[in-house]
């Protein structure tokens, strides 16, 4: 599958698959996003970059609807939602929002809360989990992004990058079919950032469908299948990472990547 402009893509996705079609948002007169249309596979990882205020942000928040869209469709492992201004009903939105796991710039874990209680907690509210089916899966998780001795440790004592990665268990512990990434390392130090980088390169090796809004020019090149560009609320272009990377064909892209890469 590929992008579609103009024109609608299919309203079903299966598994960790991802279609949006025409899909926008406005706050009042402001239109911050139009008619973004993206197609990806399971397994697929796409990252997305394009200069501030490109609407990045905007139109992850919107897939998971942190943000509520104001017109278009969207399919993500089975779930599917028309957008129409408002919130789905309650059980399109909690589907929705099963599938799709997210990770923010900021951790959001809970400071009283253990790095233990932080991941088994969701899984007991959200999936009726026991207490001991809750930390088997937390301790394999911690295992996985390399934390396996933080269960007891509460986030204050935490470096910014343990934290991030604490951040990614909780959301894989729900078992998403997607997971969406909002800048995972802006906030971090440029060497703390590759132990979150190292666990989502680990994380795409694997299989796992991701969306990843990342100024990290390396990880859109090297981990990516594709690239999507946006600018002015919509997409400039989406390709190969490497031909976006080496020979955009939209002129705001080569100016954004001349910018960012010659710094």
């Amino acid at each position: 599958m590929g992008l579609s402009f103009g024109t609608k893509a299919p309203p079903t996705a299966l598994s960790g698959e991802v279609v949006v079609s025409g899909l926008g948002k406005s706050y009042g007169a402001a239109r911050v996003l139009s008619d973004v249309n993206l197609s990806m596979n399971e397994g697929e990882v796409v990252s997305i970059i394009g200069p501030s205020g490109a609407g990045k942000s905007t139109f992850l928040r919107c897939l998971n609807y942190l943000e509520i869209p104001t017109e278009g469709e969207i399919s993500i492992g089975g779930a599917h939602v028309v957008a129409g201004g408002k919130l789905p009903d309650k059980a399109s939105l909690d589907h929705l929002r099963r599938v799709t796991g997210m990770v923010f710039q900021s951790f959001n874990l809970f400071p009283h809360l253990t790095v233990m209680e932080n991941i088994t907690l969701p899984q007991r509210k959200v999936l009726g989990s026991s207490k001991e089916q809750a930390e088997e899966v937390a301790n394999k998780l911690l295992k996985q992004v390399g934390l396996p001795d933080k269960a007891k440790a509460y986030p204050a004592r935490l470096s910014g990058g343990q934290q991030q990665r604490i951040a990614i268990a909780r959301a894989l512990a729900l078992s998403p079919k997607v997971m969406l990434f909002d800048e995972p390392t802006s906030a971090l130090d440029p060497e703390i950032g590759l132990e979150v980088l190292a666990v989502m390169r680990d994380l795409a090796d694997e299989g796992m469908t991701m969306l990843v809004v990342t100024h990290e020019m390396h990880f859109a090149r090297d981990v990516s299948n594709r690239i999507m560009v946006m600018g002015n609320g919509g997409v400039l272009e989406i390709g190969p990472s490497e031909q976006v990377m080496s020979e955009p064909q939209n002129e705001r892209t080569r100016q954004f990547l001349k910018a960012v890469l010659d710094r």
